[in-house]
C-alpha cells in the first residue's frame, strides 16, 4: 500500500508544476502522515539536514566551481581548436569537432548543461555559417553533450555512488569505455546524416600547427586523466579530487590562458553556489523521501511485486529500462537517481545483477531523457543557446538519440562493454 501511497502523490504533485524538491518534501510528509510516525516537521528536517550532511557530497560544489572555472578560462576554445586540428579535415568536419570537443569537454564538467552552454555559442555559430541546418547543429551538439555525465568525471555518478553506497572511483573507470563509444555511436550518425544531406564542409588545420595546438590542450585534455589515476592510486579521495579539479583548472586558467581575470571571480562563485544550492536542495528532499521508504518498506514491497522477474535477469533489465525511460521524460536526471536508486537496488541485487553495472545503464539511459520533452533540461539550454523552439532542436536531434538508444540497447546485450574495464584498473 505504501509503495501505490508513495507513487501516487509524486506523479501527482509533479503533473502540478510544483519545483521537484517541494515535491518531494510534501511526498514525504504523506507518508510520515500515513505511517503516523510522531512529530512531522521533526522528523522531515532531521531527515533533510542528516541527509545532506556527507562528507562525498563536498564533491559536488568543488566540480560544480571547476566547471565554472574552466568555462570562463578559455578552455573551452582550446578544445575546440584541438577537435579541428585532430578531425575537422573529414567531410563534414565541424560536425565531428563538436563531437569531440563535447567528449573532451565533458572530463573536465562532467555535466550536460555544461557542455551545451559552453560549446554551443561558439560551435553552433560556426556550423550555420558553414551552411547547416541551424536544427541539426544544435541537436548535434544537444546530442553530444550526453557523453558529460559518463565520462567521468560525472557529477551524476557520484550523485548515484554516494546514494547507493557505491565506490565512486570503480564508477568513473567503468564510465570511460561507454562515454567515448557513446560519442562513437554519434559520430555513426553523423557519418550517415553527412552523406544523406550532402554535406562537404571541411576544417583545413596546416599541419605545422598541429603540434603547437595539441601542446596548448594538453593541460586541459589532461585533467580528467589526473583525476582517474589519482583516485585509484590512492593519491587523493573523489572528494580531494574535486578540490584538486579547482585548483587545477584555476591554475590553467589565470597561469597558462591567462584568460580567467581575478574580477570575473566572484561572479562564477555566485554561479557554482546557486548550482550547488539547487542540488543540495534537491539531495535533502530526495534523503527525507529515501529514508521514509526504507521505513515504509517500499523496496521489499516492490522486490515482492516484481518477484516474477527477479529469476529474469534480462526481462528485468528490459522492464527497468522502460521504466526508467519514462521516469527520464518527466524529471531530471538528479531527482531521479536520488528517489529511486533506494528503491531499485534491492531489485537488482536480489535478481544477482552487478549494481556497478547496473548503475552505468541507469546513468546512460537517465541520459535520454536529457533530450526528450517535457523535462529534457539539455534541450532547454539548447533553445537558450540557439534561439530555436523546442520543436525544431527536436526534428534535430531525432537521428542521433536513435544512435544513442541503440547504443544503449548493446550495453544490454553485452554487459562486458561496461564491466570489463574496471578489472584493467585492479577492481
Amino acid at each position: 500500500m505504501e509503495l501505490f501511497i508513495f507513487l501516487g502523490s509524486l506523479f501527482t504533485l509533479l503533473f502540478t508544476g510544483m519545483p521537484i524538491a517541494i515535491v518531494l518534501f510534501i511526498c514525504c510528509l504523506i507518508l510520515l502522515w500515513f505511517l503516523d510516525m510522531g512529530d512531522l516537521p521533526y522528523q522531515l528536517s532531521f531527515q533533510v539536514v542528516s541527509g545532506t550532511d556527507n562528507y562525498i557530497l563536498i564533491t559536488v560544489p568543488f566540480f560544480i566551481l571547476a566547471g565554472e572555472i574552466m568555462k570562463h578560462g578559455g578552455i573551452s576554445k582550446q578544445l575546440i581548436e584541438f577537435a579541428q586540428a585532430i578531425v575537422g579535415r573529414f567531410r563534414g568536419g565541424l560536425g565531428y569537432v563538436t563531437i569531440l570537443a563535447c567528449m573532451l569537454f565533458a572530463g573536465l564538467s562532467g555535466v550536460a548543461i555544461a557542455d551545451v552552454s559552453a560549446l554551443g555559442g561558439m560551435l553552433i555559430p560556426m556550423m550555420v555559417a558553414a551552411g547547416y541546418d541551424k536544427s541539426r547543429a544544435t541537436g548535434l551538439v544537444c546530442s553530444s553533450a550526453l557523453t558529460a555525465p559518463i565520462i567521468p568525471p560525472s557529477l551524476p555518478m557520484i550523485i548515484l555512488g554516494v546514494t547507493a553506497g557505491l565506490s565512486i572511483g570503480k564508477l568513473f573507470v567503468m564510465g570511460i569505455v561507454p562515454g567515448i563509444l557513446l560519442g562513437m555511436s554519434i559520430m555513426i550518425a553523423w557519418f550517415i546524416m553527412v552523406r544523406r544531406d550532402g554535406i562537404t564542409d571541411v576544417v583545413k588545420v596546416p599541419a605545422k600547427e598541429i603540434l603547437p595546438i595539441t601542446i596548448k590542450a594538453l593541460p586541459a585534455i589532461m585533467l580528467p586523466i589526473i583525476i582517474i589515476v589519482g583516485i585509484r592510486m590512492g593519491a587523493f579521495t573523489p572528494t580531494e579530487g574535486g578540490a584538486v579539479a579547482c585548483v587545477y583548472a584555476f591554475l590553467v586558467s589565470t597561469l597558462i590562458n591567462r584568460q580567467l581575470k581575478l574580477s570575473m571571480i566572484p561572479q562564477l562563485c555566485y554561479d557554482a553556489m546557486r548550482s550547488t544550492g539547487v542540488v543540495m536542495f534537491i539531495v535533502g528532499g530526495a534523503s527525507a523521501v529515501g529514508w521514509m521508504i526504507t521505513m515504509a518498506d517500499v523496496p521489499a514491497q516492490l522486490v515482492e511485486l516484481m518477484s516474477g522477474l527477479v529469476e529474469h535477469k534480462i526481462l528485468l533489465l528490459i522492464v527497468l529500462n522502460i521504466l526508467l525511460l519514462a521516469l527520464g521524460m518527466v524529471m531530471d536526471i538528479t531527482p531521479i537517481t536520488l528517489i529511486f536508486t533506494p528503491v531499485l537496488f534491492p531489485l537488482v541485487e536480489a535478481a544477482g545483477i552487478d549494481v556497478y553495472y547496473f548503475a552505468v545503464i541507469m546513468i546512460i539511459n537517465l541520459c535520454l531523457g536529457l533530450l526528450t520533452p517535457p523535462v529534457g533540461t539539455v534541450l532547454y539550454i539548447g533553445c537558450s543557446v540557439s534561439n530555436l523552439k523546442m520543436g525544431q532542436i527536436v526534428r534535430g536531434i531525432g537521428p542521433f538519440l536513435i544512435a544513442e538508444f541503440l547504443f544503449l540497447i548493446v550495453c544490454l546485450l553485452f554487459p562486458a562493454i561496461i564491466t570489463a574495464p574496471a578489472s584493467w584498473f585492479g577492481y
